[in-house]
């Protein structure tokens, strides 16, 4: 005589009012910041800082969305900074020694980025190792690639792709507009189909997505592809910013985006996260940074108050974790 089992549910998607308080929360939070700052320096409240910080922060916040993906199947990337490095690398060489066209040459690094990602995830998921170690790894491999590719020199490309980083609206670039678009989108597939809903499963239960039939090994591979992709994509944003590609870009950036995702209330341990809380991350993480600077805070004391905020957002998160655990 066998026995039945019926699998228990992978997740429950989290109360209206409990987002709604989230999203509150992260907003208050970013108001106070910013009059904070108001109050400490008399241009801080001004357009002109606000769309800089705008124009300044696409980079990071694409970056972001692909990193909350894998943070909620209890996963991380930490070669995100070293990506965006090789595929700016990659692009400016194509236009500026293969003689590609802009497009061509922007579709290559978006492959380079995608194939980067899809390596870390294919490793991962192939021997079971932690991502960590292997992203790691990778972040070693992409980064001299990157020092090859431009024989350790900035690559300056002019405005053959300055048109992502150009003003449109009120001096917002493209590039900002793209990045929001992508948050939507993001937020999009995360909460309203398939892939995201199986994104949410593995990270809270990855056994039982397996009894419902659900193989989660192309999933994860999947997502850590789209944070590659996605740090492509940042990697040609901050180009088309500076009109160059440094081989030395984005280092350190991976800890940037972490920090972010984390402060928007995504779990390290997985299952749970939201792509619009992220982008109240890198929100409040910008205005912090411009904040800082702008009240005249030296580098060390910016990296140190940057850090409290990250470890208070984990302190909040494991809280959080166990209100939820014991209730």
């Amino acid at each position: 005589m066998s026995a039945s089992f019926t699998p228990a549910p992978v997740s429950r998607p989290r109360p209206l009012h409990g987002e709604l308080g989230t999203y509150l929360g992260l907003a208050t939070v970013l108001a106070a910041m910013v009059a904070l700052f108001g109050s400490l320096s008399e241009h801080f409240l001004s357009l002109d800082t606000f769309v800089t910080i705008a124009n300044e922060i696409p980079a990071l916040a694409v970056m972001a969305v692909g990193m909350t993906f894998v943070l909620i199947i209890a996963g991380i990337d930490l070669s995100v900074g070293s990506v965006l490095a090789f595929s700016a690398a990659i692009s400016t060489t194509a236009i500026l020694q293969w003689h590609w066209g802009p497009l061509a040459a922007g579709a290559l690094g978006l492959a380079a980025g995608a194939v980067c990602g899809t390596v870390t995830g294919a490793v991962s998921v192939a021997w079971r190792l932690p991502s960590f170690i292997v992203s790691l790894g990778m972040l070693e491999i992409v980064r001299g690639s990157a020092y090859m590719v431009t024989d350790s020199r900035t690559q300056y490309v002019g405005d053959a792709i300055a048109g992502l980083a150009a003003p449109w609206l009120g001096g917002i670039s493209v590039a900002f507009l793209v990045a929001l678009a992508l948050v939507g989108l993001g937020q999009l597939v995360l909460s309203r189909t398939v892939f995201g809903r199986s994104v949410v499963g593995i990270g809270t239960n990855e056994e039982a997505m397996r009894l419902a039939g659900v193989d989660p090994r192309p999933v994860r591979i999947a997502v850590f592809a789209l944070t590659g992709l996605l740090a492509g994509l940042a990697g040609l944003m901050q180009a088309a910013r500076l009109e160059a590609a440094d081989p030395n870009a984005g280092q350190g950036m991976e800890l940037r985006v972490i920090a972010a995702v984390v402060i928007g209330g995504t779990s390290l341990m997985g299952g749970r996260g939201s792509v619009v809380n992220t982008f109240f991350g890198v929100l409040i993480i910008a205005v912090l940074e411009a904040g800082l600077a702008q009240v005249g805070a030296s580098e060390p004391s910016k990296r140190v108050i940057t850090g409290c905020v990250i470890v208070v957002a984990v302190v909040i998160d494991m809280l959080r974790q166990r209100r939820t655990a014991g209730g």
